[in-house]
């Protein structure tokens, strides 16, 4: 009966017909892609336009930090007021992607955006790539229901938004690509939508850069390491570590974030409380240096000479950005654990013996593979951003911590497509979240 039915498909592949649906699909995803990429790839440069103001605001003006409680506490009131489920996050998406019911409001982006911006004017640590992730999501959403899509390729869409939005953010259209296959459900990767998202990374990066000016930082990993038995070693040393902070910055934000809804039910009380904390923590450690992005941490871990950085700054970073998001305040986890990452493979190279900037690259994209389940992608971002002659390193560096990383990560939303271990081989399936509360009961 197989056999009938293989030679009956063979027989269509031999129709010259059979073949037109090929190019005809490839120039559709082709577009469709293209038109979410323009969507997102302009987003994400007024999102970073903006960005680099405000940060400048408060660099400028240092009284900003005072205003933090009152700023959290307004953009939880706008999210309780207006924002309906968009609260959730990438986690919607996410979610929606994966046969979630849960429609993804158009009004996410302004409010994304705006919530972020306001993160960031009045001084809390977060990232960018949620804010570009939703609202290249949502925008998505708003395409498919405006051109009438079917909900199997609505789901393409959002992949789309996702690609579109992170490559244009990050400006690295590979990883972007990557990054919208893979991180949906950890272990499986839909080939169908890697035209599409392809299309929309690249032409979010292009309309970022080139036609709204957007420029992107970039690093240098100085000189690679001889391959020998004892380089190899040391890598995978410093690996293991860079997943293990990977599982601490989500299980501590996580856990902050139950323990604060559990205390604080009011959402704009708890923001209140937790800018009052990253005030606090900011005066009892005398700096400055782990608010916001992180960006001047991460240039600071690529330095070769000198000790500029604190041997805990990777530490410090991922308090300040666990309390911040935990606490409800609107921003992403990616440009933080980037800090975290570096600045703990530079205060690793001492110890190893081992160039700074070369294990602050590793680390770079080490623990952001452990923390988002998506070592592919950071892989690829790792080429994009330092090169291809590190290239066999940073793939040990993001396959180990994705491992050691274990069954956690930054999206609870986030299914297990593929269980990292065969010791809990029910895990596949299921959501991080739903695999944590299977396991605490």
């Amino acid at each position: 009966m197989k056999l009938n039915r293989g030679r009956a498909w063979r027989g269509k592949l031999a129709d010259p017909l059979s073949y037109a649906a090929y190019p005809g699909s490839f120039l559709k995803w082709l577009l469709l892609g293209s038109a979410v990429g323009v969507m997102a790839g302009s987003a994400s440069a007024v999102f970073l336009l903006s960005l680099d103001f405000v940060t400048g605001q408060r660099v400028r003006h240092e009284w900003l930090l005072y205003l933090l409680p009152a700023g959290g506490a307004m953009i939880s009131y706008l999210y309780m007021k207006f924002g309906n489920n968009s609260g959730k996050g990438n986690n919607l998406i996410l979610e929606r992607i994966q046969d979630g019911t849960e429609r993804i409001p158009l009004r996410m982006a302004p409010l994304v955006l705006l919530g972020t911006l306001g993160t960031h004017l009045f001084g809390g640590s977060a990232g960018r790539e949620g804010t570009a992730v939703q609202m290249g999501g949502s925008l998505a959403e708003w395409f498919g229901n405006m051109i009438k899509i079917n909900e199997p390729e609505r789901k393409i869409l959002l992949m789309c938004g996702i690609s579109g939005g992170f490559g244009s953010v990050f400006g690295t259209p590979l990883a972007g690509t990557v990054f919208g296959l893979e991180v949906a459900a950890f272990g499986l990767i839909s080939h169908r939508a890697l035209v599409p998202c392809f299309a929309a990374s690249f032409v979010g990066d292009l309309i970022a850069t080139e036609i709204w000016g957007v420029h992107h930082l970039h690093y240098g990993m100085g000189p690679v390491p001889a391959l020998s038995a004892a380089v190899l070693l040391k890598v995978v040393l410093a690996s293991i570590l860079f997943g293990l902070a990977a599982l601490s910055f989500s299980g501590l934000t996580h856990a902050l974030k139950r323990q604060f809804t559990r205390l604080l039910p009011n959402p704009v009380l708890k923001s209140a409380v937790g800018g009052i904390l990253i005030i606090a923590f900011v005066y009892v450690l005398g700096t400055r240096d782990y608010l916001g992005l992180g960006t001047s941490l991460i240039a600071d871990s690529f330095q070769s000479e000198g000790e500029v950085i604190s041997p805990l700054a990777f530490l410090w970073k991922l308090l300040f950005t666990a309390l911040t998001l935990g606490t409800g305040f609107q921003g992403g986890e990616v440009t933080p654990l980037f800090a975290i990452g570096s600045t703990l493979g530079h205060s690793l190279a001492g110890w190893l013996h081992l160039y700074a900037p070369f294990l602050a690259a590793l680390g770079f994209v080490a623990v952001f593979s452990g923390a988002a389940n998506t070592p592919l992608a950071c892989f690829i971002m790792g080429i994009e951003l330092f090169g291809s002659e590190g290239a066999l390193y940073l793939f040990i560096a993001c396959m180990v911590s994705y491992v050691f990383s274990g069954h956690s990560g930054i999206y609870s939303s986030q299914q297990i497509g593929s269980s990292k271990s065969g010791r809990w081989p029910m895990a596949e399936g299921m959501t991080l979240a739903a695999w944590k509360n299977r396991r605490n009961k």
